[in-house]
């Protein structure tokens, strides 16, 4: 069986000095604006246009559940867990059809919030491919390789 990404990011080695991704992107305050930023490009950009439509039209509600997933995620509080559980990403997402072009899209925006927000460029990195690892392994189409270690 395969294991699940780690859902909570290693604390990152930065000089002498250890600190959380909570730490290092400033806190609260930039992850809800990163979480923001993320949704305005998913309403936005045409090529997010089928993961769009997976979505309620109203997007504040699970724009707020991506924030505390993303908080607890980088380090900070864990009020997403009290409040839903564990996060249990891909059988929460198993009803949406999500292949490649889905998580290449979700990607798009992702990035393009990270390049507004981020400033530390290997945090920028770092996570990047925090959420690359996380985008694919939700993925539930056939050409999931994840499926084929079970």
């Amino acid at each position: 069986m395969h294991a699940q990404p780690s859902l909570i990011q290693p604390v990152a080695v930065t000089g002498n000095a250890r600190a959380t991704h909570f730490e290092r992107i400033g806190g609260a305050e930039p992850i809800a604006l990163l979480a923001e930023r993320f949704y305005h490009h998913m309403d936005t950009q045409p090529e997010a246009a089928a993961i769009r439509a997976m979505h309620p039209a109203d997007l504040t509600p699970v724009r707020k559940v991506l924030e505390l997933f993303l908080v607890e995620w980088m380090g900070g509080s864990k009020d997403y867990s009290a409040m839903r559980g564990h996060p249990r990403l891909r059988m929460r997402h198993m009803e949406f059809p999500l292949g490649v072009a889905a998580r290449d899209a979700w990607m798009n925006c992702m990035r393009a919030a990270l390049n507004e927000v981020v400033t530390d460029a290997e945090l920028k990195t770092q996570l990047e491919a925090a959420f690359f690892k996380t985008a694919d392994f939700i993925r539930n189409q056939q050409e999931n390789h994840h499926d084929n270690d079970r």
